[in-house]
């Protein structure tokens, strides 16, 4: 079942998993801020019984970044160029670049696990979609690069606590201030990548790990997703607590007394 398919992202449902395609493969599925609303409205559409969301790109990149036509004076047709935000309101600005960032909040909700299936380039706002999902299944050409800072710009689309959390702040650093690119085995060996495949292998390995998400049960999952997103910022205390209050829900649950 296809809900959207627009602006160059396509979503379709198969029961508890919904597929996000980017779909301008001719482009590298270069970003644009119509595909940003394209992709926050896929978080609104989303049925309440998907449980695990894949995001992918057709062709041979998953995403080149955003569309270099953001860097002309004029922009793109009907948006505000980045010259123009850059000479407007403080107040305009930030609610623009909020606006932008709403594609790439929803993928970490608690209630859903997300997998980017990472093929070729990822680059910039690619990368950051990238580390906007759960987990990422990689093919061996897969080469992420956050190009921002070499632009003149920061990575501003919630890509840089991800990459801390994966990487380390170190080395974090070094990959953003350089722009350097990142091939799948370094992605593979310091944590950006949950998996990597030769690329024939892509689809069939993030079905894999898509089929092995919903082995468990959902609210088990969520729970867990919770405790695990919400622990680098707690106390050994506080998550202590936390886990306590999730197992008695949990429990209440199993003994068929939940709410």
């Amino acid at each position: 079942m296809t809900l959207l398919d627009t602006d160059g992202v396509r979503l379709t449902i198969d029961d508890a998993i919904a597929t996000v395609t980017l779909t301008n493969p001719a482009k590298r599925n270069a970003q644009t801020p119509a595909l940003w609303r394209a992709l926050a409205r896929v978080g609104q559409l989303l049925p309440g019984d998907v449980r695990v969301v894949v995001l992918r790109g057709e062709g041979k990149s998953f995403s080149a970044g955003l569309d270099r036509q953001a860097f002309t004076p004029d922009g793109f047709d009907g948006e505000p160029s980045f010259i123009a935000l850059g000479r407007g309101p403080e107040a305009e600005r930030d609610a623009t670049i909020a606006e932008y960032q709403e594609a790439f909040t929803w993928w970490r909700r608690n209630d859903i696990v997300t997998i980017a299936a990472v093929q070729g380039h990822a680059i910039g706002a690619g990368f950051q979609l990238a580390l906007a999902c759960d987990l990422r299944v990689c093919a061996q050409d897969a080469q992420f690069a956050m190009r921002e800072t070499s632009l003149g710009l920061v990575p501003d689309l919630t890509g840089t606590q991800p990459l801390v959390s994966l990487v380390g702040y170190a080395r974090a650093l070094e990959i953003c201030a350089t722009g350097r690119f990142v091939h799948a085995d370094e992605a593979e060996r310091t944590g950006l990548a949950n998996l990597v495949v030769p690329a024939a292998e892509l689809d069939a390995a993030t079905q894999d790990l898509a089929a092995a998400l919903l082995a468990a049960p959902r609210d088990a999952v969520i729970e867990t997703k919770a405790l695990l997103r919400s622990a680098l910022g707690r106390t050994l205390d506080e998550q202590r607590a936390a886990e306590r209050a999730a197992q008695g829900r949990r429990l209440q649950d199993l003994a068929g007394l939940a709410e």
